[in-house]
Parts: C-alpha cells; structure tokens; sequence
C-alpha cells in the first residue's frame, strides 16, 4: 500500500489521516466515519458530561464501524494527573481502547497508564522543544501543531514546515503534522518533509458529519486565504473553534467518506507526477 508505515501499521489504520480531537463535538457521529473511510477517528473525553455517556459513545462507535478508533484526554493546568479524568480513564481502559492522545499540559502520568497495559500514546503539542521531552517520557508519536492551526499560541511555536522539518532530525518516533493542512498537496508536502500522518480539524469541520451549524461550515467554505483580517486572527489566537489557515483551500462540504477518498486519489496524483520526474516521494 502506497500509503502504509510504522504509524498506520503501529494504529492498524488504512491511511496516515488523523481526524483532530474537538471538545464538545468529537463523539461517534465524526470519529466512526472517519474510521470507516480508512483513517483514525478521535473521540475526545472532554465531550461527555459523564463517563456513562463516554462509555455509551464508544460503543456507538463500535456499532458504526469495526475499524480502530482513539480517545484523547485534554490536560489543563492543575488537572495533569488522572484524576480529573479518573471515570473516563477507566471507561476507556474497560472498553479496551488501543490507542489514545493527550494535549495540552503533559501527558505522560495518563499516557503511563495506558502504555502499561500495551497501548499506543500519542502526544499533541506545539512546540519541538515539548515534542522532544514527550518522546523521552515515553510517547509512542507526538502531534506538531504549526501556527497555521487554531487553538492557543506559543512563543516558541514555529510553522508546520520548520515544525516537522527541523523535528524529523532530532526525534525518531513518528511525527503527525497538524496546522493549516486541508487539501491533497498539504497532506503530501506533509509526507515529503517528514510526517508520517496529518492530523486535520478544520478539514473535517467541513464536512457534513461534523455536528456544527450549516453556517458555521459555510464561513469556512468562504473564507478568503487572502483575508488579512483572518489571518491576523490566526496567528493572535489564543484559543476558540475558529476555522485555521487550512480554510484557504477548502470549497465544499463533503461527506467524511468524499473528502477522505478525494484526497487520497488526489495525493495519488501528486505522488505520480513526482515519479514521473524522477522524484519520488517516500
């Protein structure tokens, strides 16, 4: 398979595509899809009102699709040990989830337990100086967000370019790319420079599974890349659901299933054209 390496065979996944974990809307009805289509599905802990309810989407999840789906556990300042998380913790270890991510502040204390029972952690973070320290904590990949993404900033936070360049030279686990990518050749210029997966928010927010009004997905769909306003917005952010830079090259709401194989055939055709100059992309 064009598209298979250590990562997709480490998450037992068809295509290195990561859908980003969304608080208060990553449940069943995103991630089973984005599962089902090939790649990895996020459910995010945060979600549920309680662990009940995480315990009852999960295997929603199960009904929608048998391929793996990940649950990721967000780490506030003075929640960094489990016991924010305690109930949802053990929800996921009981439903044997076999992959999960952590963001925010760090996560190895969560990702400890979940690797002692012989699953995957996956930590997201913005900054290689962070990355480098999840790695030695013991995180089987790690997420570098660029400041193309949305969310909070950090000053020590470059581009997804320098991010996963610069971080392939000084990390041996795999590396997911995440911020501004949307379309086809992001997802391969991710590949080129290092990545061995993309993980995408503001693409899977335009799609029709994605449980936000239609005129949400709309302002994303219409949004210029040339809006100097929007990019200033990015780039000052410090939190909110805003849609990233990837915004710049999204023009339709598809279904999770459209966009995925659209992309895909896509990056086929990109990857093609290299070979036949000579330039093969690895």
């Amino acid at each position: 398979m064009r598209f298979e390496n250590d990562l997709t065979r480490m998450l037992g996944v068809r295509y290195p595509i990561i859908q980003g974990a969304f608080g208060h809307a990553g449940n069943a009805s995103l991630a089973a899809p984005v599962s089902e289509a090939g790649g990895l599905g996020i459910l995010t802990s945060i979600s549920y009102p309680t662990p009940e309810e995480f315990r009852q989407d999960i295997r929603r999840a199960r009904e929608m699709t048998d391929k793996p789906f990940a649950v990721n556990f967000t780490l506030w300042k003075g929640h960094i040990d489990n016991e924010y998380h305690e109930g949802t913790i053990e929800v996921a270890l009981d439903e044997g989830i076999k992959t999960i991510f952590t963001s925010g502040y760090d996560g190895s204390y969560i990702g400890r337990i979940f690797k002692d029972t012989g699953c995957n952690w996956i930590h997201k973070c913005a900054t290689i100086k962070h990355a480098i320290a999840m790695a030695e904590k013991g995180a089987d990949a790690v997420v570098l967000l660029g400041k193309e993404g949305t969310g909070y900033k950090h000053e020590e936070q470059h581009t997804t370019m320098i991010n996963i360049t610069a971080a392939r030279r000084l990390l041996d686990i795999p590396l997911i790319a995440a911020g501004g990518i949307g379309d086809a050749r992001g997802f391969v210029g991710a590949l080129a420079m290092g990545a061995s997966a993309v993980y995408l928010g503001t693409a899977f927010m335009a799609t029709k599974e994605f449980q936000a009004p239609e005129t949400f997905k709309a302002k994303i769909v219409d949004q210029e890349i040339t809006d100097p306003e929007n990019t200033k917005k990015i780039y000052e952010m410090k939190h909110g659901l805003a849609p990233s830079l990837a915004s710049g090259v999204i023009d339709s709401v598809p279904s999770v299933r459209e966009f995925m194989e659209t992309m895909i055939k896509e990056a086929e055709g990109i990857i093609a054209e290299f070979e036949q100059w000579g330039m093969l992309v690895s």
